[in-house]
């Protein structure tokens, strides 16, 4: 949409490039073109704003099929305005002259007209086609009978409309009928995933049995060289105990060796000690038997010197000595009375 600003009774325009702007004053024009900026007096000005540039046009429309399924068609047609000239001459791309907006809707104009010409050749050719085939090669060939038919129309000759392009993005049936088509697809795809899963599942089968397998092979050789180690700790046992038997009995006989060589040697030092001990004892006996003649003989020789001493002394003399040899056994005494009595008869006793 054009710009357009004021100056006192006067207004300026100021276009865009990709806008056509005409004006006129009394049926004749003053300029024309794009990319325009003029001053004007909008009393007297008319003028015309058609955009050069491209401009979509999405559509969406049903049709039917030969079996009688309604479809839904999206299609977008790229448009411009080749000869701008015709198109305001055709359409009314009048602007208001105080505010720079077009009085009419030319561009829906345009639209009903495409879409009607789009409309119609693509209804034809599925008019003429199964579901089926129109679902799956349908949009090539409703593309190029739409594109030729509104390339060749001459009502968009003469209002100066160029299609560039016509595209359809999709034919769709109705969603009821959408997922009755998809169904078999679908089952089909959930029975390749089933056999992907079943596969899955026999393969992991077997390496779980190709595992289990593993395992008890190893197991079996781990029972295996256990039973050896076993076998071999046994035998190294007896092997042990053979050896320490062995040991045992030489050290055993060793032992009664050294017991019998002792014994021997404690019964010849026992029989020479017992020799020597009875040679002594009978050396002993011997000197105190000459010993005890020698003091024998000694003591009765004494005693014989004592008696012929006596025998010869006076019976006071051996009074007084009897008394002496009694006071020496006889315990301390505090005093003595002795009286003649008493003498007399001890002097009795001693001379009898």
């Amino acid at each position: 949409m054009a710009d357009v600003t004021r100056r006192l009774h006067l207004r300026h325009l100021r276009g865009t490039p990709t806008s056509w702007v005409s004006h006129t004053v009394g049926g004749k024009t003053q300029k024309q073109g794009t990319g325009l900026s003029f001053w004007y007096r909008p009393l007297t000005a008319v003028l015309s704003e058609v955009p050069v540039d491209d401009r979509e046009l999405p559509l969406l429309f049903h049709a039917r099929t030969e079996d009688f399924a309604d479809v839904t068609v999206q299609a977008t047609v790229t448009y411009r305005f080749s000869d701008p000239g015709a198109a305001a001459g055709r359409l009314d791309f009048s602007i208001d002259p105080y505010r720079g907006a077009w009085r009419g809707q030319p561009l829906d104009q345009v639209a009903t007209l495409l879409a009607e010409l789009a409309q119609q050749p693509a209804l034809d050719l599925l008019a003429r086609l199964p579901l089926a085939e129109a679902l799956t090669t349908g949009i090539a060939p409703v593309r190029q009978g739409v594109a030729d038919a509104l390339a060749h129309d001459p009502r968009l000759t003469e209002t100066g409309v160029t299609v560039v392009s016509a595209r359809v993005v999709a034919i769709r049936p109705e969603p009821d009928l959408e997922r009755a088509l998809q169904t078999p697809t679908r089952e089909q795809v959930q029975q390749d995933a089933d056999r992907a899963t079943y596969a899955r599942r026999a393969n992991a089968v077997q390496q779980e049995r190709a595992i289990a397998e593993n395992e008890l092979q190893s197991k079996i050789e781990l029972a295996r060289r256990e039973q050896q180690l076993v076998e071999q700790r046994g035998a190294n046992t007896r092997r042990a105990a053979e050896l320490d038997s062995e040991s045992q009995l030489v050290a055993a006989r060793g032992e009664a060796q050294r017991q019998e060589v002792a014994a021997q040697g404690a019964a010849e030092r026992a029989r020479l000690t017992a020799g020597a001990e009875a040679d002594a004892s009978r050396v002993r006996d011997e000197a105190r038997a000459a010993g005890a003649r020698v003091v024998g003989l000694a003591e009765a020789e004494a005693e014989a010197a004592r008696l012929a001493a006596y025998r010869d002394l006076p019976p006071a003399v051996l009074q007084s000595l009897a008394l002496k040899e009694l006071a020496q056994h006889v315990p301390a005494i505090g005093e003595l009375t002795v009286t003649p009595d008493l003498l007399a008869k001890l002097i009795g006793r001693l001379g009898s």
